[in-house]
């Protein structure tokens, strides 16, 4: 039964228009965000809660382990959309510990179709062994490689032609990496921002 979904919905409704009764005539009207949220499908990353901002402030696309494919139109056309027509100004590419897209993309189990999926966070992985194989527990080992998907997401966001020809144009558009604790809730930037051509290229050093 998903009945008590619709009541909850009623709920929730009536509590939005007692604490402002314009909320919704407001959203009605227009859809602005200035933000891009590229994150995990996990139903504990809420992204409107994690950053405190209403429906209509945050413009959100959600995959499993937070990837951003050259090759996945979804991803693409919600990115377009975001740079060509809402014209956003930032890009948040969050991933958060202890997920289990980036643990199954390291397990020698089969996981089916999701594997095909996951193969870029293996690649990242591969590249970045060592520095793995250094991590004492496989818990950090998984957290670590949460942290490099997110530099690899950034890479890719950063370099692909919508956004590129975004900053030829001279469109402000800036792009985060982070990640989220479900611990604590706590938002941990990792320092990657990317803002435009000139600052792309450093992107790759790190």
């Amino acid at each position: 039964m998903v009945q008590h979904l619709i009541e909850n919905n009623r709920r929730w409704s009536l509590e939005k228009t007692r604490v402002d009764p314009d909320f919704f005539s407001r959203l009605v009207r227009q859809q602005h965000p200035e933000y891009l949220w590229i994150g995990c499908s996990d139903s504990r990353v809420p992204a409107n809660e994690i950053v405190n901002l209403d429906p209509g402030e945050l413009f959100v696309h959600r995959n499993v382990a937070n990837l951003a494919p050259q090759q996945d139109a979804n991803y693409l056309s919600v990115l377009q959309y975001a740079v060509n027509v809402l014209k956003i100004k930032h890009v948040l590419v969050v991933g958060h510990y202890g997920c289990g897209g980036v643990r199954a993309a390291i397990e020698s189990t089969d996981h089916g179709l999701i594997d095909h999926w996951l193969s870029p966070i293996r690649d990242v992985a591969h590249d970045h062994r060592h520095e793995l194989e250094a991590c004492d527990t496989q818990d950090k080992r998984v957290d670590r490689l949460c942290e490099l998907n997110v530099i690899a997401q950034v890479r890719n966001v950063a370099t692909n032609p919508i956004i590129l020809n975004a900053w030829r144009e001279g469109q402000p558009v800036a792009i985060h990496g982070w990640v989220y604790s479900i611990a604590n809730g706590h938002v941990t930037d990792l320092n990657i921002s990317v803002r435009n051509l000139a600052d792309r290229e450093r992107i790759f050093d790190i």
